[in-house]
């Protein structure tokens, strides 16, 4: 897993490069640790910049994930620069890899004021990077709401400063998760409900009903032809392929390796048993043509046009990756009513194992996250609007519920709901573009709102989630006897260790130490060889010959410094 883990309004803002082209259960489930919210406010000499009416500055950000701009004279936008002062111009990664995107930036010698990037420290190594801990400091009820003073120090950086923060995983008051927003194995409803809605527990499960259907169904209303399986690979989303490894053990999302708590021990996914029949059912399903060919040569862009044409009826992705988008496009080309929608499954490789597919805690990934380049035009007000989106609940509310009257209304016991006409709107990629301005990679919450009823994002509304889905879909949650998709998935409910997650530290590493060497040379090794293990025609002879192009990558001086990292912990 390479990517940080992104809240669940991220997809949203993507949009399809050709939409012309065409998408164990309990109801107790106890919340995860929430923060606790002071009403009072504090500020220093840092960040005293205060807002007069029609003082307005613009602001840049770029962010290394693909995305859409929004108009210039996007209407919330204007709102929010009216009453804050601040207007942003997102700017999105194109044609090029995160690495890339940041050398060209650090060539140029020339920063926007907001930067994200998932090459954090190629930045800080360049000088790119306004410190922050004074402005921190500045805010001692954001500093101590937003992340515990541990949380914080991993967030600090070898010369001692904090460069950026991460604007994700943040869970206010009462947890309302209503979707799964990690990794799966999804599947499309009209497949369950044509077979009967079975309980599909391993990957063999899986695949199998895969094949009955399209052996029934190769093509869809209009003709087109249905993809049983498809594969992303592209970059750093090779995890789509590369991680579900560990997940079929029965391990939770380490990302880059296994930690075994009972023996406080780091171990490789990559050589274990259950990641080799994980690629060897791959590999059979290739063999026999049941994963998409273009799995190994798509890109993202090519990925989600293909899921919006609702032809796939299963991959494994991170719900954020592709479900706003691709929701989206199913509902205003009426492909959720015909049970295009995707809903998760807890695989693990044999019945009985416990699925930890699920994360209930909050996840602070300090890899990376937004930063103020030393190239802003203001960077007290840049701080001031950072805090502002974390503890202004008006703020909050016009990013994600959008205007009062206009995108939602209020019913007589103050919850926050929406008409059908208002769902179809902010769906509606022009809508979002002119009208819809979640500034989505600023600091935000899930749970729930300061006002103690509504939840801080729609799609976690309970009357919102129940209303807001096709019926296909919602046969489909009755027919397993299920309300929200984590207790669909049905993952084991605890709480993860201290040092979970713990890609957010390998994704620090550099080449500078044997293990951050290793790392790298690992993911090239993976890259290179998974797809020739999924299409060998000799999968034995495949997975040897991998196994002896990874070995040579020297893993155990990669496993040796993440255990020193768990070492920690003990």
């Amino acid at each position: 897993m390479k990517k940080k883990l992104v809240a669940l309004s991220l997809a949203s803002i993507m949009l399809v490069a050709s939409l012309a082209g065409c998408g164990n259960k309990t109801a107790d489930t106890p919340a995860p640790a929430s923060k606790t919210e002071s009403t009072e406010s504090s500020k220093t000499e840092v960040a005293q910049t205060e807002t007069t009416p029609g003082e307005v500055t613009d602001f840049t950000f770029f962010i290394t994930m693909p995305g859409s701009e929004i108009n210039s004279d996007n209407e919330i936008a204007q709102i929010i620069a009216d009453k804050y002062g601040v207007r942003i111009k997102e700017t999105w990664l194109t044609g090029q890899t995160a690495s890339e995107a940041t050398g060209t930036l650090i060539a140029g010698g020339e920063y926007p004021d907001f930067i994200d990037s998932d090459e954090m420290q190629m930045l800080v190594d360049a000088d790119a990077l306004l410190p922050l801990d004074d402005y921190i400091d500045a805010y001692p009820e954001f500093k101590k709401l937003w992340f515990t003073d541990e949380e914080w120090e991993k967030f600090r950086q070898p010369d001692g400063h904090i460069y950026w923060i991460n604007p994700f995983g943040n869970t206010l008051g009462q947890s309302k998760a209503t979707t799964h927003n990690d990794e799966a194995f999804w599947i499309q409803v009209r497949v369950l409900e044509w077979a009967g809605y079975p309980e599909i527990k391993t990957m063999d499960q899986y695949f199998d009903v895969i094949e009955r259907y399209i052996a029934a169904n190769p093509t869809m209303d209009d003709g087109t032809a249905n993809i049983a399986y498809t594969i992303l690979c592209e970059d750093w989303r090779y995890f789509c392929l590369e991680n579900a490894g560990q997940f079929l053990a029965g391990y939770p999302n380490d990302g880059s390796v296994i930690v075994n708590k009972s023996t406080m021990t780091i171990e490789d996914y990559n050589t274990s048993e259950d990641t080799k029949k994980y690629l060897k059912k791959l590999n059979e399903e290739y063999q026999k043509g049941f994963v998409d060919p273009e799995s190994f040569t798509q890109n993202y862009d090519e990925y989600i046009s293909k899921l919006s044409t609702g032809r796939v009826l299963g991959m494994v992705d991170q719900w954020w990756d592709f479900a706003y988008t691709v929701n989206d496009v199913f509902k205003t080309q009426g492909l959720d009513e015909k049970g295009c929608n995707y809903v998760c499954l807890g695989l693990t490789t044999e019945e009985g194992m416990d699925n930890r597919w699920h994360t209930y805690d909050d996840t602070v990934n300090q890899a990376s996250g937004v930063a103020i380049s030393v190239d802003c035009k203001d960077p007290d007000k840049a701080f001031k609007f950072l805090v502002d989106c974390a503890m202004d609940q008006e703020l909050h509310d016009l990013r994600f519920w959008g205007v009062k009257g206009v995108d939602y209304d209020v019913d007589d016991q103050g919850l926050y709901y929406r008409t059908d006409e208002q769902r179809v709107n902010w769906a509606d990629t022009s809508y979002q573009a002119a009208h819809r301005c979640q500034y989505s990679y600023m600091p935000q919450w899930s749970g729930t709102s300061r006002d103690g009823k509504n939840a801080n994002k729609p799609e976690e509304q309970p009357s919102e989630f129940m209303n807001n889905m096709a019926k296909p879909l919602v046969d489909c949650f009755n027919a397993y006897g299920v309300t929200t998709y984590p207790e669909m998935i049905g993952s084991v409910v605890e709480t993860n260790g201290p040092w979970f997650p713990m890609y957010s530290y390998s994704n620090n590493f550099t080449k500078d130490t044997p293990g951050g060497l290793a790392w790298t040379l690992m993911g090239e090794c993976k890259h290179e060889w998974l797809p020739k293990v999924v299409m060998a025609p000799d999968f034995e002879k495949g997975w040897s010959d991998y196994m002896a192009a990874y070995n040579a990558c020297k893993p155990e001086d990669f496993l040796k410094e993440m255990q020193d990292i768990l070492d920690t912990f003990k």
